[in-house]
This record gives C-alpha cells, sequence and structure tokens, in this order.
C-alpha cells in the first residue's frame, strides 16, 4: 500500500509551510484539491453541512472562473478558499516567472492567502516568491483518492490508520460514483475516534 507524508522530505525544504498542525489535541484539518467541480462540489457540500463540518477548498483558477456558481456556494456555506494555481501547474516543470504568474492569475479567483501547489512540487525559488504573500499548506495524509485505479477501500485505510492530532488531510474534489459514501465513512469513522474537524484559522 502507498504511504506518501510529503511533511518527510519536504518539510526540510519548506520550513515555512505547513504540513501538519502541532498540537496534541484530536483535532484534523480537511482539504479538497482540484475543484470545483458541478458533479462533486455539491455532493462535498451536502456532506458537510450534515456534519458542520468546515473544510477549505483548494481550487484551480480556470476552473472558479468556469463555476462562479459553485465557488459563491463554498463561502456563502462557510468554508475557506484556496489557491491551487490558475492552470494546474507542475512547479518542477514550470519557470518560477511563469508559476508565479499563474498564481497571481488565480488569487482574484480562489484565495490571496492561502495556497497549495498542485502535486506537492514547488521548487524553492518559487516557494520564497509565493510566501511573501502566500501562507502554504501542503498536507499529512494523502490516500490516493485521485487514482482511478487505487482502490477506495485502500483510500479509507489509509485515511484511518494515519490521521493523527494535527493532521492535515487532501482529499479531491472530482467525481467518483462512490464519492459520497466514502466521504461519509471517514469523516463519521473520525467522529467516533473523537476527532473533530477545524479550519487552518481555527490554530
Amino acid at each position: 500500500m502507498r504511504i506518501f507524508r510529503p511533511c518527510i522530505i519536504a518539510g526540510y525544504f519548506y520550513p515555512e509551510a505547513l504540513f501538519r498542525i502541532k498540537t496534541t489535541d484530536k483535532i484534523i484539518c480537511l482539504t479538497f484539491d482540484d475543484g470545483p467541480d458541478p458533479s462533486s462540489t455539491p455532493v462535498l457540500l451536502e456532506i458537510l453541512d450534515r456534519y458542520k463540518i468546515k473544510a477549505l477548498f483548494f481550487c484551480i483558477g480556470s476552473r472558479a472562473e468556469k463555476y462562479p456558481d459553485l465557488v459563491k456556494r463554498i463561502i456563502e456555506e462557510g468554508h475557506i478558499m484556496g489557491n491551487h494555481t490558475y492552470s494546474h501547474l507542475n512547479g518542477w516543470s514550470t519557470s518560477v516567472k511563469s508559476y508565479t504568474r499563474d498564481v497571481e492569475k488565480a488569487s482574484a479567483l480562489t484565495s490571496g492567502k492561502w495556497f497549495r501547489p498542485p502535486f506537492g512540487r514547488l521548487r524553492l525559488l518559487q516557494c520564497y516568491r509565493l510566501k511573501q504573500k502566500y501562507k502554504i499548506l501542503f498536507w499529512d495524509v494523502m490516500p490516493y483518492d485521485f487514482d482511478d485505479s487505487f482502490p477506495r477501500e485502500d483510500s479509507l485505510r489509509i485515511l484511518l490508520k494515519k490521521i493523527r492530532p494535527g493532521s492535515v488531510i487532501v482529499l479531491h474534489d472530482r467525481y467518483r460514483p462512490d464519492i459520497s459514501n466514502y466521504v461519509n465513512q471517514f469523516i463519521e469513522s473520525a467522529i467516533r475516534k473523537g476527532y473533530r474537524f477545524v479550519l487552518p484559522d481555527q490554530f
């Protein structure tokens, strides 16, 4: 089973970025990447509302521009928007100038505060430039829910095994037929374990 914690390696290179909340309290932060999506975002928002949970949605600028009503709904329902670049760029294969320009283009459509690099790939100079304006948030637990070939039961197993006090969890705002069951099962199991969900501004 694949387990990837970017904080193990990337934390040494990006000490100013946040990977996990420093706490012993049973709190976790739930984030969603790559939206908004007309098929999945409404489903996720309904689930979050059911459990009275607030999350951080790292939205792609071009998709936010295409679906402004979904962006409006995310904000109106009390969630936080994050910047995931305008074009979902890979920082390792993009120049610093092009990358930062793309992030700024997404800023007005998503967030001028929170940023997460797509794929978790960010050059050191890109990070240096972006940290002047943004709070850079990576993640602590990645269950590979973006991979259609990765079994949902394995994704759920990763989540339930690897969450710990302060975990920042990344899920993906994209449609899968089983997205509702999968997210519901995780939230209910986490709550039974005594965890509560918080937003980055709450720690």
